[in-house]
């Protein structure tokens, strides 16, 4: 990991960090948080290009749209899809799993058990429930919680910068 890259990621977080409640759900952070997580984490080699796939309706795809047209996944082009069911889901890098989603997390994450995946959710609990990642709001601020087991079984690998800034559950 470049230590510039770390620096600049940190004074994001700690800029948006200062952002209010009612802001807590802008997309576009989240977005920009999920930027953050690709080059945080380290996935297995792999051929094509880096999926990140949306499960239901999000305002989330169009901010990730618009990251996927500038930004890429080491030398991957980054690639967003959206799915309406679980059983249509194929292979991704990061499956985003909405809160209005009416998905069952435990599909997702039998539906990606063979697979590479950081599933990531935004709902109170699903962290503990075995999301990799999940946004959280705290003391007014958008946050995330890390569950490392659920991302050490889809053989990913956090880095401890990584890791400083989370919540770990």
């Amino acid at each position: 990991m470049r230590k510039a890259g770390f620096v600049n990621f940190i004074i994001l977080l700690f800029t948006f960090g200062f952002i209010s409640a009612a802001s807590a759900q802008n997309y576009q952070l989240h977005a920009v948080y999920i930027n953050s997580f690709i080059k945080y984490i380290q996935w297995p080699s792999s051929e094509g290009d880096f999926v990140i796939s949306v499960v239901g309706d999000s305002p989330i795809i169009e901010h990730l749209e618009k990251m996927a047209a500038v930004k890429k996944a080491g030398e991957k082009s980054i690639v967003i899809k959206k799915f309406t069911s679980v059983k249509d889901i194929t292979n991704s890098d990061i499956i985003f799993l909405p809160k209005e989603s009416n998905i069952n997390l435990s599909d997702i994450i039998t539906k990606a058990k063979s697979w590479n995946t950081l599933i990531i959710t935004e709902k109170e609990g699903l962290g503990i429930e075995g999301s990799g990642i999940n946004f959280v709001e705290r003391n007014g601020k958008l946050s995330f919680e890390l569950n490392k087991s659920s991302l050490e079984a889809a053989q990913l690998k956090v880095s401890t910068e990584l890791t400083r800034l989370a919540i770990l559950i």
